[in-house]
């Protein structure tokens, strides 16, 4: 898709795509839509530029706010908000970046598909006159700094500087662990107020389009004008978002028993569906740290991070946050096939830690495609 700019009315459309493609994670679409609202309402519209037409050398970063959702919650976005027309941590944290590159930064491109994670770097390119890029650096939501097709196609997450609520500023200038930046950046945010943002991932423009997940962001546009045109039409929405995204509807259920905790800036939740309708007598367990990590069917193995599992409501199709799970939730699970770079990233001997399963709690498994568990 070309570039364009953002429309007002693209917006409810767009954070329904965003949600969706989110997995159950990537911030809630509220804050999305009180981010972009407050955008127009400042006269800042922004721009997205589609991947191919950036120039080579071109400078790239990636980034986001980093935070714990109940200091987001606690604040409103009425003072969020306010407090990012004083000061934006993420333009700040951008600022700094600039600074440790030696060159002013072209393009940014979000880390992740997201509600709040999109939208918030889509604000900091309106904030900064530049076009974001279409895409990202999963095609998803992940709940760490070091998951990202990035870091499989061997571009460094650091130097990764990082800016808290407080003001304090501390730089991760390399890392001989990819999981490194991203546990000091969880603590920085968390003795810092439990609010701020981080850049990453800088690269050429000539890499990032070796490395970037195309597409996402106009994708996540179009799914949602389908889920809602669906709905006005009497279409069933949830088989839409599953012909949309290419994938297969693998259960229908309710969630009969769940655990859940917060820790280390994480939402760890894992559930036990029963199917309904057509997956009577069937059952699901999954596991979500922030986004959905691993899915089994009847007990045995259907998903691994980082193929998706969309986590959606049935009859709507609307994308459900992990943080609104509870017993009794009814969900529809669309499971589809990671984009074949996020593929070759988590395949890659480069990647193989970043991405492991022991980082949602299964040690002793090691990821399989969607298509061989099929």
């Amino acid at each position: 898709m070309p570039t364009f700019e953002l429309r007002h009315d693209d917006i409810d459309p767009l954070l329904e795509g965003l949600a969706i493609f989110g997995t159950g994670g990537g911030g809630s679409p509220a804050w999305g839509k009180a981010i972009l609202e407050n955008d127009f309402a400042s006269g800042r519209v922004p721009r997205v530029i589609d991947l191919e037409e950036i120039a080579d050398d071109s400078m790239v970063v990636s980034g986001g706010i980093m935070g714990s959702v109940n200091v987001l919650e606690k604040m409103g976005t009425e003072n969020v908000m306010r407090h990012w027309e004083q000061r934006f941590e993420l333009l700040e944290v951008t600022r700094v970046m600039e600074g440790l590159v030696s060159r002013r930064i072209d393009h940014v491109v979000p880390f992740e598909v997201g509600g709040l994670n999109t939208p918030v770097i889509l604000s900091l390119g309106a904030r900064m006159g530049l076009p974001v890029i279409d895409g990202d650096a999963l095609g998803r939501s992940a709940p760490e700094t070091q998951m990202t097709s990035f870091i499989g196609h061997g571009v460094s997450l650091t130097p990764m500087p990082l800016v808290d609520m407080k003001g304090n500023v501390v730089v991760v200038q390399h890392a001989a662990d990819p999981t490194f930046a991203d546990q000091v950046g969880r603590f920085v945010i968390t003795q810092g107020g439990g609010l701020g943002a981080n850049n990453h991932y800088p690269m050429s423009g000539k890499t990032a389009k070796r490395v970037i997940i195309p597409n996402t962001i106009s994708a996540s546009l179009a799914l949602g004008r389908s889920v809602i045109a669906s709905r006005k039409q009497g279409v069933d929405p949830v088989a839409v978002v599953a012909r949309e995204v290419g994938g297969s509807m693998v259960f229908t259920g309710e969630i009969r028993a769940m655990q859940e905790e917060e820790a280390l800036g994480f939402y760890f939740t894992s559930a036990e569906l029963a199917g309904d309708g057509e997956f009577a007598g069937r059952a699901a367990q999954f596991v979500i740290k922030n986004e959905s990590m691993y899915l089994a069917l009847d007990g045995k193995p259907r998903a691994y991070f980082p193929d998706l599992v969309l986590l959606v409501e049935p009859g709507t199709g609307r994308g459900i946050m992990s943080v609104e799970l509870h017993v009794g939730s009814r969900l529809s699970l669309i499971a589809v096939a990671c984009h074949p770079r996020l593929r070759e990233a988590v395949l890659s001997g480069e990647a193989e830690a970043a991405f492991s399963p022991a980082r949602y709690g299964r040690p002793d498994d090691r990821y399989q495609p969607l298509e061989e568990l099929a």
